[in-house]
Order: C-alpha cells, then sequence, then structure tokens
C-alpha cells in the first residue's frame, strides 16, 4: 500500500488547484481521475464550447452586417474543422497538465476511486492511504428517471460530434440547452427544440431578459417550448421519439438526436463515502467554510460537489481550491471562503448576464430599491453592429445607492457584467460608478447610463 499526505479524487480546477501548492509546500501528493486529466470546463464544457462559438459567431454576425454593407455571401459552418479546431486545445490539454504535475512530483492516476476505509483508497488494483483526501470530482447529469432515457447524449457527447447535427431536442431549457441550440442551428442544424419543464427558460437569469432571448432564439428558428415535460422517448429506425406533456395535452416531436440538458447533480455515488465518514447533503459534501468535511476534519471538497451553497461555476472552484490549499498546508483552519459577487453568463449570442441579486430575491428580502430598465437595441453600442436584442436591468438601493443587482442582454454583456462584479465587491455606489470615464466608444462606456 503506497502512502501519501494528500490523495485528491478529480483532476479539474477544483483538484489541480490543491495539488500544486501541496506538493509546492513539499507534501507527497497523488491525484486521480477516470476521465482525461483538465475537468468538466477545459476539456467537456466551457472552453471547447466557447470555441466553437468564436466559429459561429462569424455567421452571427455577417447575418447582422449584411444589411450594413458585409457581403456574406457563402459563409458557413464546415463542421469537421471547427471540431478540429476545438481540438487543437481539448486534444493537448490532458498530457500537458499531467506532465506539468509530474514534473512537480505528484504522482498522477487514472481509474475509478472508491474508498475502502477512514484513510484508505483503491483505485483499480492500487490501494492507496492518506493523512488528508480531497475531493473535487465535478457534476453529472441529473438521472431523470424516464422511460428510454438510455437514448439521451450527453453535452460531451454534442462535443465530440464529427457531423452537423440534424434535427435535434434538448430536454431542458438552461445553459446547456441555449449555448449549444445557437451553435447547432448557425452550424446548419435544420430543426432544433428546446423542451423545457418550468414556467421560464433559463431560470437563474432575470425573466424579462429571458423572454427578449427566447423571442432572439425562436427568430433564430429554434423553437422552445415552456411547460413542456417530457415524459418518455422511443427509437423508431434512426429517429428518436419525444413524448412531452403540456397545458394543451401530450405532444410528440421526432428527431435524430436527443440532448440531456436537465441539469446536473454531484459526481460522488461511486466514492463510498460511508466508508470514509462523510456526510452528503443536498448538494453535495456538505463542508463548513474552511471547505473542510462537517464530519471528517481529514477529508476536503470544493467545486460541483461540495454543498457550498455557491454557484456552480468554474472560478469558484478555483477559488475555493485556493482557499482549501491554505488550510490543508497550515493543517488547520486559517482561511474561510468568502464568495465575492459572482457574475454568470449564458453565451448565446447575444450573451445574458448577471450579477447580484434578481427582483424576486431582493423582494423576498425586504429590501426597498428602484429598478433601472431599458432596452437598449437603438444605443449606439448595439446599432453598431446590428444586434436589436439588447437590454439591460439594475436594482439599486434606496438611500444607500448599492447595486442590488445587474442583469444584462446583448453584445458585450459577458464583459459589462465583471466590471459591475468589480465594483459591487468594492463597494461602489451607482454614483461612484458613473463617475467612472471609461474609453469611448466602448461596451464598458454604457455602464454608467445603465446604473
Amino acid at each position: 500500500m503506497e502512502k501519501y499526505d494528500l490523495v485528491i479524487i478529480g483532476a479539474g480546477t477544483g483538484g489541480v488547484g490543491v495539488a500544486r501548492p501541496s506538493a509546492k509546500a513539499g507534501w507527497k501528493v497523488a491525484i486521480v481521475d477516470e476521465l482525461p486529466y483538465g475537468g468538466t470546463c477545459m476539456l467537456r464544457g466551457c472552453d471547447p464550447k466557447k470555441m466553437l462559438i468564436g466559429a459561429t459567431e462569424g455567421i452571427d454576425w455577417a447575418d447582422r452586417m449584411e444589411k450594413n454593407g458585409l457581403l456574406s455571401k457563402d459563409i458557413s459552418i464546415d463542421w469537421p474543422k471547427m471540431m478540429a479546431f476545438k481540438r487543437t486545445f481539448t486534444g493537448v490539454m490532458p498530457d500537458k497538465l499531467e506532465k506539468g504535475l509530474s514534473r512537480m512530483g505528484i504522482e498522477v492516476l487514472h481509474g475509478n476511486a472508491r474508498f475502502t476505509g477512514t484513510g484508505s483508497l483503491l483505485v483499480g488494483d492500487h490501494e492507496l492511504e492518506a493523512k488528508y483526501f480531497h475531493i473535487a470530482t465535478g457534476a453529472r447529469p441529473v438521472t431523470l428517471g424516464i422511460p428510454g432515457e438510455e437514448y439521451l447524449t450527453t453535452s460531451t457527447d454534442f462535443l465530440e460530434r464529427e457531423s452537423t447535427p440534424e434535427r435535434i431536442v434538448f430536454v431542458g431549457g438552461g445553459f446547456i440547452a441555449f449555448e449549444f441550440a445557437h451553435i447547432s442551428k448557425r452550424a446548419g442544424a435544420s430543426e432544433i427544440t428546446i423542451l423545457q419543464r418550468g414556467k421560464h427558460a433559463l431560470v437563474n437569469f432575470d425573466p424579462d431578459l429571458v423572454d427578449m432571448q427566447v423571442e432572439r432564439t425562436k427568430e433564430l428558428g429554434i423553437t422552445v417550448h415552456c411547460e413542456a415535460v417530457v415524459e418518455g422517448i422511443s427509437k423508431d429506425g434512426n429517429e428518436f421519439i419525444v413524448e412531452y406533456s403540456t397545458r394543451e395535452g401530450k405532444k410528440t416531436v421526432t428527431c435524430d438526436h436527443v440532448v440531456h440538458a436537465a441539469g446536473r447533480v454531484p459526481n460522488i455515488d461511486n466514492l463510498n463515502l460511508e466508508a470514509i465518514g462523510v456526510e452528503i447533503g443536498k448538494r453535495g459534501i456538505k463542508v463548513n467554510e474552511y471547505l473542510r468535511s462537517i464530519s471528517n476534519p481529514n477529508v476536503f471538497s470544493v467545486g460541483d460537489c461540495a454543498d457550498t451553497g455557491a454557484p456552480n461555476l468554474t472560478p469558484v472552484s478555483a477559488n475555493e481550491a485556493r482557499i482549501a490549499a491554505k488550510n490543508l498546508v497550515a493543517g488547520k483552519d486559517v482561511r474561510a471562503m468568502k464568495y465575492p459577487p459572482i457574475p454568470s453568463v449564458v453565451f448565446t449570442l447575444p450573451p445574458v448576464a448577471r450579477v447580484g441579486m434578481q427582483e424576486r430575491e431582493a423582494k423576498e428580502k425586504g429590501l426597498k430599491f428602484d429598478i433601472k430598465f431599458q432596452r437598449t437595441g437603438g444605443w449606439y453600442s448595439s446599432m453598431r453592429v446590428g444586434e436589436k436584442y439588447a437590454a439591460y436591468k439594475v436594482l439599486v438601493e434606496r438611500g444607500t445607492g448599492k447595486i442590488l443587482g445587474a442583469h444584462l442582454l446583448g453584445p458585450g454583456a459577458e464583459e459589462q457584467i465583471n466590471i459591475i462584479a468589480m465594483a459591487i465587491g468594492a463597494g461602489m455606489t451607482a454614483n461612484q460608478l458613473k463617475g467612472v470615464i471609461f474609453a469611448y466608444p466602448s461596451y464598458a462606456s454604457d455602464i454608467g447610463s445603465m446604473v
């Protein structure tokens, strides 16, 4: 049995971010993953998705600017070339990451990890013993429990497609559904349907801006059904029939691919956490503010598999890993995790972004605030690039001028929201942000008019 100071399960952002500082401190460290090193964001999510968006942005730009002088005949997506472009990043990163960890003296392991006792772990036939364990195994698609669930493909499968998808149904109406639907339609897919169980799509974003994005999505040629509950999937030859219920009764849609976009849950089912005495909550491993398991002080956990209450976003996992590593190396709880304002973005074209509270959340807290809400398709920054779907909604607390929440739709929203998040974190009031002089004309220069 090999003995270590620390064994890490999960070689994504939340795992690697603990492995490196621990090894630098002189610890004997091992890291294990059943999948290629790099994690979901780097290999199966954010980064490869954004590379596909990078190609389809050209289609969107040409469509918007054709009437403004851009000659856009014969612009189209070569799907295999686009995927080859994606692999110029995803294909090289696992080996690059492993070699970097190995150079630091970290043992790199592959396989399924399963705890066998309080201080022991089995990886295949390889038994490990450690004083500390760090769990950063991320999330997996939630099990839906519907007939024909085996016919669902995942976002990972989508990102490995070798040909342009034709007819697609997305089960769920969140990030994955809208981002991949936009990519697919601009790449030439013929029919795309999004089936969202709830009353609104993109439930974590402002409903007024989401309504505008849904309108934009439909204009692109994508069908969006809300309050559509998928009941089952069947196969007929090479086709799939998706049955769903609505207020008007049961309906079906036929397609070539059915993509799971109905949410994710902590990927911890096969770890045998009972053997190590780790308590699990609704959103994963229960940890305290120091990212330490509340039931086993020798276990830490961060990211999508930890029940922290924070959004499941890669930068959050990276920040949590930084704090967990400090506490591990110190041998005691020296740094609590304090979450700054966390922006999030749906990378549709145009993107939808938010930071802080929604109207509903602010009202539930009993706060008094003014709502600044305006469509900005006629503003210069939108008109310049031919985008009519743009808007903002900012919540400003009465009396203090504190920015409670900001919600954006339109070109540049993914960067504007970062600036507003920094301003909120720095304690700036709306008037103070108005006083910042940004380069003009730029997307940032619109911020003063929004707050």
